[in-house]
This record gives structure tokens, sequence and C-alpha cells, in this order.
């Protein structure tokens, strides 16, 4: 059984512990809002893009005259996953469900006969996969000293990407991150960038004639597509991160208060006992006398 003085310096290490759960939680709600707008800003670029992109990419086709980008390499034998996670903890399962979904991604595809390549973003995705697929890693981009994703931040990963496609390094590229629904629901993400996955409802336009042509507009814009992709993905990796930290630091600062009653009723109970032995003692004493 614990002495009192255990019980005590216990109470008031969980007494600190939650101040600072407590602070961090009022940092990442703070923080929540703006990441938030701007993950819901992003959406509709995202999604228009998406949509001219495949307007354009119906009209041309699987033609020999598409770009790279659009037509693939002619094979699917070597995958590129690009894991985005946080660079920091503290963020319940949120690291941890992507990083789940790329290891499953990935064995799956090993499975089927197929290569693998991973490039991390992140810290916490590449120490979450590093103990059993750290042979499959290729590169590592790392953002800690960022303190505000932009879209130069993304378009330095999508550079790295692009110059690894055109160097034959891979056949198909997907990014894997979390995309934010609320504080409690984050939903881990694979989504093809490349080549790019034409929507099934996607119909060419009849009604336009392009000047230059769909596969130079194409050209052009497909690139920049990865680069949105990869930005859109980032912002709601990072609303996501301040949702998932909010909501576990709250969790931590509500056991921490469980705990600390707890612990206080034990030492009360414990500090009793001694008590009533003293007295007991007290009163032995006087009798003997």
């Amino acid at each position: 059984m614990p002495s009192l003085k255990d019980l005590k310096n216990r109470i008031e290490s969980v007494k600190s512990t939650r101040k600072i759960t407590k602070a961090m939680q009022m940092v990442a709600a703070a923080k929540l809002r703006r990441a938030q707008d701007a993950a819901e800003a992003s959406r509709p670029y995202a999604e228009r893009m998406n949509a001219v992109l495949g307007s354009l990419a119906a009209g041309v086709g699987d033609s020999d005259t598409a770009p790279k980008l659009l037509r693939g390499t002619g094979s699917d034998d070597v995958h590129l996953l690009v894991v985005m996670t946080a660079e920091r903890g503290l963020c319940g399962g949120f690291n941890a469900n992507i990083a789940k979904l790329a290891r499953s991604h990935a064995q799956k595809l090993r499975g089927q006969g197929k290569t693998v390549k991973i490039l991390t973003v992140g810290k916490k995705g590449r120490d979450a996969l590093r103990r059993d697929l750290s042979d499959l890693f290729i590169g590592h981009i790392d953002f800690s000293d960022v303190k505000r994703i932009g879209y130069g931040d993304a378009s330095k990963v999508a550079a790295d990407v692009l110059s690894r496609f055109d160097a034959g390094e891979f056949d198909v590229a997907t990014i894997f991150f979390s995309r934010f629904e609320n504080v409690v629901s984050q939903i881990p993400t694979a989504q093809q960038v490349i080549p790019f996955d034409v929507p099934e409802d996607a119909d060419a336009d009849a009604l336009y004639d392009y000047e230059p042509s769909e596969e130079a507009i194409l050209a052009d814009l497909l690139p920049r597509g990865v680069a949105t992709a990869i930005f859109s993905a980032l912002l709601e990796n990072g609303a996501s991160e301040q949702g998932a930290r909010m909501s576990a630091m709250d969790n931590a600062t509500r056991n921490a208060g469980e705990m600390i009653d707890k612990l206080t009723i034990e030492y009360n109970r414990s500090r009793q006992a001694v008590i009533t032995n003293e007295l007991i003692e007290i009163i032995s004493g006087a009798e003997a006398l």
C-alpha cells in the first residue's frame, strides 16, 4: 500500500499533467477553426479541377497523343505510396490510422506480385511504417519547420513525385491522408493521383473547341492537378490532426480528473486509517497506565 507521501506526489503529478493536456486542448481548438476553414475552402477548387480534367480526359481518351500522366506507362507493376501524416503525436489514432491503411494497401499489392515504394511526408508516418516496411522507403519530406502548410509546400511534394515518374521509377502513385469530417471523425483515405483517374461520370464536352488542343491543355493542367490534390490532402490532414488532438486531449483531461478523484479518495482513506491507528495507540497506552 502506497504511503501518504507517495499518494500526494501522484496527485500533484496528475494535476500537472491535466494542466498540460488542458492547455494543449485549448491550443488545438484555436488552431482547428483556421485549419478547418482552409480545408473546406480548398474542396470546391479541387473538385472543379477534377471535373475539368475529367472532361478533357474523356475527350482525349486513351489515344497515343494523350499526356503520359493521363495514359500512364502502360503497366501497373510498380506502385508509389505517398503516406502523409503529422510531424507530431498526441493526436489519438490520427497517424496510426493513415499508416494502417497504407500498410494494408502495401501488403495487398505485394500479395499480387507488385513492387511497392514508399515516400513519407511527416515523421509519424515514417516511424509507424519503419518497423516492417523500411525496406520499401525511397524518400522522406520533412515539414517540421513549417508553421503553416502552403501551396509551395505541396508543390515541393508534387515536384518530387513527378520527377520520379518522369524518371520511370514507378507506374502508379497513390496518396494517403485523412479526410476531415468533424472533430471526432477523420476518415483515412487513399487517392490515386498518377495516372489521372478519370471519373466514371466524366463526359467529353462537345460544346467547346479548345485552342490549343485538349492534349496540350492536359499536359499543362495535369501536373497542377497532382499538386492541387496533394495540397488539398495536406489541408485535410491539418484539420484532421487538430481535430484529433483536441478530442484526444479532452479525453486525457477527463481521465486525469477521474484519476485525481480516485487518488484523493484513496489518500483520504489512508489518512483516516493512519489517524485511527494513532488514536488506538494513544487510547491503548492510556489504558495501560
